[in-house]
């Protein structure tokens, strides 16, 4: 979960900066309280989204929760997959295309500015409030909480870092890195998803016996008394990679089918290869 906040944060972060930079650069300084203004709605609205969700979820039966958390699961990793390859595929553009934006919104007033803002920082707070969801939702402890909220905090540092010029960040070395490691994370997170369809009877049934591919609810092994889940390590790789110690046979074809797809289609050089400049933010 550090790993999600630090990257959407540091997105949501890039982002403020650009356009702050852009009206500072066109002498409209008196303007930046509308991009706060816009933030500080979408954030709201977030909070309020997340917090509407978790307590209507609560008061589900069993089997539902099972459902709506399964199904959320499947939605946040195609969610995280979406992100990163529309962040490859507009890195290159994103601060002509934000500046495009601001103008037009200058143009039309404060409201617009504001609307601006909330707009994209809402769907970079929107898609992390998501991916947060299901991963706390399967989780026993507040860890992954903390763990979104500390890479956050580091976001907001680098970019403002980088906004001043005082953190230099290849930020395409940054998302490329980011971004195979949280294939792999949505790949967790998938085959989790599946996990609690299953509980919830909507797929096979879990068995609880190790078994043959015949059954799909049988497990592939059982390990669990040597990567205890409650142990550290078991913690560590639970947090990270959403590690099972006996994944299903459903849940292990899903994860490696993932894979096997999302990973050669992400390591292919697009034809024009998306850069993000370090500098696109530093303000003149």
């Amino acid at each position: 979960m550090l790993l999600i906040g630090l990257r959407e944060g540091l997105e949501a972060s890039l982002i403020v900066s650009i356009l702050v930079a852009y009206l500072v650069k066109t002498d409209r300084r008196h303007e930046i309280r509308y991009v706060w203004a816009g933030v500080a709605t979408a954030l709201a609205v977030v909070i309020a989204v997340f917090t509407f969700i978790t307590i209507v979820f609560e008061q589900l039966s069993f089997k539902t929760q099972e459902a709506v958390g399964g199904t959320m699961s499947i939605l946040a990793a195609a969610l995280v997959t979406w992100m990163i390859f529309w962040m490859r595929r507009t890195a290159r553009g994103l601060k002509r295309e934000l500046e495009g934006e601001m103008a037009s919104a200058v143009a039309l007033g404060s409201g617009a500015i504001a609307l601006v803002a909330f707009l994209t920082v809402g769907r970079e707070g929107l898609e992390t409030a998501a991916i947060m969801w299901s991963t706390i939702e399967t989780a026993s402890t507040p860890r992954p909480f903390i763990g979104a909220t500390l890479g956050i905090l580091i976001a907001v540092v680098l970019g403002i870092g980088i906004y001043r010029g005082a953190i230099r960040v290849n930020l395409g070395k940054f998302f490329t890195v980011t971004g195979f490691l949280l294939i792999i994370v949505a790949a967790g997170v998938l085959a989790y998803g599946v996990y609690d369809l299953q509980e919830a009877g909507f797929l096979p049934r879990l068995t609880g016996d190790v078994g043959s591919i015949a059954n799909l609810g049988n497990q592939v092994f059982n390990i669990a008394s040597t990567i205890p889940s409650d142990s550290w390590y078991g913690t560590l790789l639970k947090g990270t990679v959403n590690f099972q110690p006996d994944p299903s046979w459903l849940q292990a074809i899903c994860w490696a089918a993932y894979l096997l797809v999302i990973l050669p289609l992400y390591a292919r050089k697009p034809k024009t290869p998306a850069r993000v400049d370090d500098k696109i933010v530093h303000s003149a």
